[in-house]
């Protein structure tokens, strides 16, 4: 059974499609990169994943359960999502941000456990952001903010992870980090990661399948190698890439050709 899976899905928020007839499924442990030129609906079809949203038709299956039949709870401890950037509305320490990620595991009115703090500051570490637990969220760069961030989400515990543009504001060092914690969580824990990115190149060398949306569709889905040929970018991009191997790794590599 797959663990996630999606059948005619479409979505609107007026009368213009977001997302229309967006049917796929994935396996446990698979890494996704869901590409695209801007409006093609990414963020919304992870915020549809993550039951933020609801389809206007089609459903979305996560174990083979209609997500409107998961409650809230159920959903967090299965599905966490990092957005694009958070704004700091109140003046929280970054360890009280990583900690929201444990309410799903808590009672209404139950304090923190030891287990609860454990996990937090073990994702802390993992995220490089254990050094600044104790400063305000607010006053963190956006960078540190979204490693923060990063860390809430993996203190859920989840079996999937959703990431929108979540390495944007990552430097060099943080991002490599990052997609390596990523690959071993996949690896150790057989997370399932579904990221959001612009950066075909990063998208080829992370991810085991691409899905490449077009004006709301899916326009293809499968490995790196099948899905960023010349012709699909430019019939999706409108440019003029060149296509080969990276010397480094052997991934699908693509540069623009001017």
């Amino acid at each position: 059974m797959s663990i996630l899976c999606t059948q005619n899905l479409s979505f609107r928020y007026t009368d213009k499609p977001v997302l229309e007839d967006i049917s796929f499924g994935l396996d446990r442990a698979e890494i996704v990169a869901v590409i695209g030129p801007n409006g093609s609906g990414k963020t919304t079809l992870l915020k549809l994943i993550n039951a933020t949203l609801f389809p206007f038709s089609g459903r979305v299956l996560i174990e083979g359960k209609d997500t409107r039949q998961w409650t809230r709870r159920e959903i967090a401890r299965t599905v966490a999502i990092v957005p694009q950037e958070s704004p700091a509305i109140f003046p929280f320490f970054a360890e009280e941000i990583v900690m929201m990620g444990r309410f799903p595991y808590r009672g209404s009115l139950a304090f923190e456990t030891r287990a609860d703090y454990r996990i937090a500051r073990e994702a802390m570490a993992q995220t490089d952001c254990l050094s600044f637990a104790q400063r305000r969220f607010n006053e963190l760069s956006a960078g540190e903010r979204q490693r923060v961030l990063i860390a809430r989400a993996l203190a859920q515990e989840p079996k999937i992870l959703l990431l929108d543009e979540s390495t944007v504001f990552l430097d060099l060092k943080h991002q490599a980090q990052f997609l390596s914690l990523l690959r071993q969580l996949n690896r150790d824990r057989h997370l399932t990661v579904i990221f959001v990115t612009h950066d075909v190149n990063l998208a080829s060398q992370n991810a085991d399948q691409l899905l490449l949306l077009y004006k709301g569709e899916k326009y293809a889905i499968g490995t790196p190698a099948d899905v960023l040929t010349a012709r699909n970018m430019k019939e999706v991009y409108d440019v003029d890439v060149g296509i080969d191997l990276n010397p480094h790794d052997g991934s699908t590599r693509v540069t623009l050709l001017t």
